[in-house]
């Protein structure tokens, strides 16, 4: 055998092997959507027209497992249950419910998930009757923040003025707080008459070594942001691009700190979890709790428990749309995933990637991959403002003021909008940014059909 056919050959099984592990990750992502879409069916046509009807408001993923999880119980207890969306919840369902349950969660300062929006503007602004209907409540928040469980009790109050009668008083979760939601189980179970509650201990963590910690920024004039990689031991951990992981930190003083949650910035076929953390400093200057564990305290080689967790309103749209994605700072992590994931299929739809960040020669994140993208292909254009680079402050919504009209000739062939990064400055910026560009309305369709995506922190 020549030595042109035996690498010709090395190389043809090695496209072969690539393409089928591609094909097996579609595989796999595709069977989780469809078993979803199969639970919900089988539980609400055993249901009956007697169902519960669970009505849930997910921004990162963790109201939806609450949501599940609620079905469930109900249905061990021998109460039929729907788990339904607010993005597919409408008047006409609520009106077909004698008891509805609720599970809320409050984003950002005080806002409702962008799955509820359509919900909130078209339907908690009608003057309805829902007198015949009896409501529990879940809101989940954050106390960090002013408005905490302000759109739980948005939600509630409009059901309360609509007539709706109260099965038991709300119940606020802090955090995950495991008290608030062992309350919210015991409430389930007056339901069902069951006498014990299930085990909701949250899924163990899995196990993951810490493997890699670069520093991405040496010299920027902002706080200094690392990629981090963690191989899972003894486990085969599967997600997609725009699922979050969430780390679970040591004991410190005798007390387990809450977990943290980080964009995933890599694929199952990686065979890693990476991400991209800034180093966050107190008003003192001490490191921030988790991400100076994370960046500066946890040894090359040190054990991590972590779980992935599907987060399912920032999945992939179609390969074949076009897709705009718009982040700055360490939200550049879920985005550089649905770059990986766009890589593994021979043609799509185009991806635009407009990224702001402080200097061009220190903060240009993962510039090595957008360049590859780019000259493949993968990545059909890319706009970055660096808002420390001289003259006037340029920040990303710049980038979309300055760009709105090929933005909206990208919407007009079906493109979708996806939003990572911070949620104060930037998120609100892009957003107002949007709506200049596309039009209030606009971005009001593309919210309520799924083509307009945050992940913002």
């Amino acid at each position: 055998m020549t030595a042109d056919l035996s690498r010709w050959l090395w190389t043809a099984f090695a496209v072969a092997l690539w393409l089928a592990l591609i094909g097996l990750t579609v595989w796999r992502v595709r069977a989780a959507a469809q078993k979803a879409v199969e639970q919900a069916r089988t539980l609400a046509e055993a249901a009956g027209d007697d169902a519960v009807l669970i009505a849930f408001a997910s921004q990162t993923g963790f109201g939806e497992e609450l949501a599940w999880m609620t079905a469930r119980a109900l249905g061990d207890g021998g109460v039929g249950a729907r788990p339904l969306s607010f993005a597919d919840l409408d008047l006409e369902t609520l009106k077909g419910a004698r008891r509805l349950l609720v599970i809320a969660s409050t984003t950002g300062e005080g806002d409702a998930p962008d799955s509820a929006a359509r919900f909130v503007r078209q339907v908690m602004a009608a003057d309805v009757d829902l007198s015949h209907l009896s409501y529990g409540l879940l809101a989940l928040g954050d106390r960090s923040y002013d408005a905490y469980c302000s759109f739980g009790h948005a939600v509630g109050d409009w059901l309360e003025r609509s007539g709706a009668q109260t099965l038991f008083d709300r119940v606020e979760v802090d955090n995950g707080d495991a008290g608030a939601i062992r309350h919210w189980q015991h409430q389930l179970n007056q339901l069902t008459g069951a006498t014990s509650a299930p085990d909701w201990t949250p899924p163990a963590y899995d196990r993951w070594r810490l493997v890699e910690r670069t520093l991405l920024n040496a010299g920027s004039p902002g706080g200094e942001a690392y990629h981090l990689a963690f191989e899972p031991i003894d486990h085969a951990p599967e997600w997609a691009a725009g699922d979050i992981a969430e780390v679970g930190l040591p004991v410190r003083d005798g007390e387990q700190p809450a977990s943290r949650e980080y964009s995933v910035a890599s694929l199952p076929s990686d065979g890693r979890v990476e991400f991209c953390i800034r180093l966050m400093t107190q008003p003192n200057g001490t490191p921030g709790l988790a991400s100076g564990w994370l960046t500066q305290d946890a040894q090359i080689g040190d054990e991590v428990a972590m779980r992935v967790r599907a987060n399912r309103s920032f999945h992939a749209p179609p390969a074949e749309a076009p897709i705009i994605l718009i982040g700055n700072g360490t939200g550049i992590a879920g985005l550089r995933g649905h770059l990986k994931a766009r890589a593994q299929f021979a043609k799509t739809g185009g991806a635009w990637l407009l990224f702001g960040e402080r200097t061009r020669a220190h903060d240009a994140l993962y510039d090595a991959d957008l360049q590859a993208w780019l000259a493949s292909g993968v990545l059909t254009r890319l706009d970055r403002a660096f808002s420390r680079d001289g003259g006037e402050h340029r920040y990303v919504q710049s980038l979309v003021a300055e760009h709105a009209r090929p933005m909206a000739d990208w919407v007009d062939r079906g493109a979708y909008v996806y939003v990572c990064g911070s949620l104060e400055g930037m998120s609100k910026g892009v957003h107002a940014a949007l709506e200049a560009a596309l039009g209030e309305e606009r971005l009001m369709r593309l919210t309520d059909s799924g083509r307009y995506r945050r992940d913002v922190y």
